[in-house]
């Protein structure tokens, strides 16, 4: 089966210490990606560790595929112990920056420990440099790309970053790359504030040999250059209306089902501020949305469908330059648009101030800088709703994506048993339920269908491949690209379904935790039948009989 290559690079931002380790075997088991740096957080994150504390970690890696030219794979992963979920959480950016880290010669990044001085960490193929960067503090993350860019000649695809959001530890802090590409859900951005580091950049000569099938990559890469379908136009945006119309598009802090200003945040509205074309690195679909309003002059890269549900419709703002604005301030900012708006949403609720963009904003603001009503708000819905006297839409801590788990049951299903709460990337049932592939009715019987999406998503963050790919990279290209069988290929993201689980049951997460703010029919028979198709027990706890050793590839003696 192909897999990474290359050693961990271990980085104490305490110590000042890096410590290379060989994985090899690890990465024979696990590909790569989310599945490689879960095992590796599994094996050495205590399971009692404070998320804000110097034992956590947090790893930056990549899959095999980052070692080749193919369309759909300019991604990297990175994975830790959440401050917003106090779980295991993965999550994935794309951008330039995978190329850039590959060319280092490592394949994974952990980086541990707490500075006492704003850090700045700079890796390249012959060694590691730590660089005071007090200057810094408080800076927004292009700041720091320009400072990088000046002081270094390295530009932002050659960095992760935080902005103020992550110094001041705000729960949903996002790391960014190439300034508007977020490792967004979650609150790694707030990991790394907690360890006082700033950025890393990314600079070698170094990359790895590969051998890939050359027929499926140049397949792809055609078939991705030559598609003319509105994914690539407009982005996710490009949904929306359908899903207002005819499904749902939360409204007013969950209060309603319909927009009546969908279409003035939707697809076609984004595309007419489209003013060029974007990608990521490598990939012909160039599926990015820059767009820019030339009567404020307001510039920023999307939004995509979330942001438009989270500062649009949850909000009950109908103006998509206002979306734009709170997008871009988001990104500046260092933080997920999605958990963001959505507590925003929160706010607006409790004050009955649905429609004030301007006070959107400011709160936006307020929240990155943890200044006033912000501070509260910076810890999340789940932390600040009582305060606010609304309800916790949230699950296990994290924010709803837009995807309405009360018209999309499956979907819903999803949400209460994803290791990483309310998030749409885990398990993607809502594809076939707003096609009619499975109907949006009901969750009996959809438990297997969600376990197979599950994986599905878990080896596609492993490889690692763009969910935007999934029409062009098949099951039977994955199979040649890996050459390995497909259900080989699965059992890796059904063991990293496993290892998140076995991780959060020693914190004490069990069924309990697998809940919804709203009732949908026969959640708990399906709940138990999820359990069953995972083989984990009827209160979700993973047997440790189901668990075997990595061995001594993650010892951290380097042995």
């Amino acid at each position: 089966m192909l897999s990474a290559t290359g050693p961990l690079l271990t980085v104490d931002a305490g110590e000042r210490t890096t410590r290379e380790t060989v994985i090899d075997d690890v990465l024979e088991a696990t590909v790569g990606g989310r599945a490689t740096a879960t095992a590796l957080a599994h094996e050495r994150i205590p399971f009692d560790a404070d998320p804000f504390g110097p034992e956590n970690r947090a790893y930056l890696s990549t899959g095999p595929l980052q070692q080749s030219q193919m369309s759909f794979t300019g991604r990297m992963n990175m994975t830790g112990l959440s401050p917003l979920t106090d779980g295991l959480v993965s999550t994935n950016a794309g951008g330039y920056l995978s190329r850039n880290f590959v060319a280092t010669g490592y394949s994974v990044l952990e980086v541990t420990g707490e500075s006492d001085e704003l850090l700045a960490i700079h890796v390249t193929d012959t060694g590691v440099e730590f660089e005071d960067v007090p200057e810094l503090e408080g800076a927004t993350v292009p700041e720091t790309s320009d400072y990088m860019s000046d002081h270094h000649d390295l530009g932002p695809e050659h960095c992760i970053a935080i902005g103020p959001a992550g110094e001041n530890l705000v729960r949903f802090a996002s790391v960014m790359t190439f300034d508007s590409r977020a490792f967004g859900r979650g609150g790694l951005g707030a990991v790394l504030g907690s360890k006082n580091v700033k950025c890393v950049t990314f600079d070698g000569d170094v990359a790895p040999p590969l051998e890939i099938p050359n027929p499926p990559e140049m397949e792809i890469h055609r078939e991705a250059a030559q598609s003319d379908d509105r994914m690539r136009r407009q982005g996710t945006t490009g949904g929306t209306e359908f899903i207002n119309d005819n499904f749902s598009l939360p409204t007013r802090y969950f209060e309603g089902y319909e927009f009546e200003d969908a279409a003035a945040i939707g697809g076609d509205a984004v595309e007419e501020k489209k003013y060029t074309k974007g990608a990521c690195s490598a990939c012909a679909y160039a599926c990015k949305l820059p767009t820019r309003d030339e009567a404020t002059g307001v510039e920023t890269e999307g939004p995509e469908f979330e942001t438009v549900y989270a500062f649009g419709s949850l909000q009950g703002v109908g103006d998509i330059v206002d979306v734009m604005r709170a997008n871009e301030l988001c990104d500046t900012l260092g933080m997920d648009t999605i958990s963001a708006g959505v507590t925003v949403a929160a706010y607006l609720a409790s004050k009955g101030e649905f429609g004030n963009a301007d006070l959107a904003r400011e709160l936006t603001e307020k929240i990155a800088t943890r200044e006033g009503v912000g501070d509260p708000l910076a810890e999340g819905v789940a932390r600040c709703h009582d305060e606010l006297g609304v309800e916790d839409y949230t699950v296990k801590g994290m924010e709803f994506a837009a995807h309405d788990g009360r018209v999309l049951h499956g979907q819903g299903l999803s949400y209460a048993v994803a290791n990483r709460g309310a998030d749409h990337m885990y398990a993607s049932l809502l594809s076939l339920e707003y096609s009619g592939q499975l109907d949006p009715k009901g969750t009996v019987g959809k438990a297997e269908t969600l376990v197979a999406e599950e994986n599905h998503n878990a080896f596609r963050d492993t490889g690692i491949v763009c969910a935007f790919g999934d029409d062009y990279v098949t099951d039977e290209r994955l199979e040649t690209l890996f050459d390995a069988d497909y259900a080989a290929l699965m059992e890796v993201g059904a063991r990293t379904v496993q290892l998140e689980r076995h991780f959060n049951n020693q914190r004490g997460f069990d069924r309990d935790d697998d809940e919804l703010p709203y009732e949908i029919p026969d959640l708990e028979d399906s709940i138990t039948e999820y359990y069953d198709a995972r083989g984990w027990s009827e209160d979700g706890l993973v047997p440790e009989t189901a668990l075997e050793s990595l061995g001594p590839a993650t010892d951290e003696s380097g042995e």
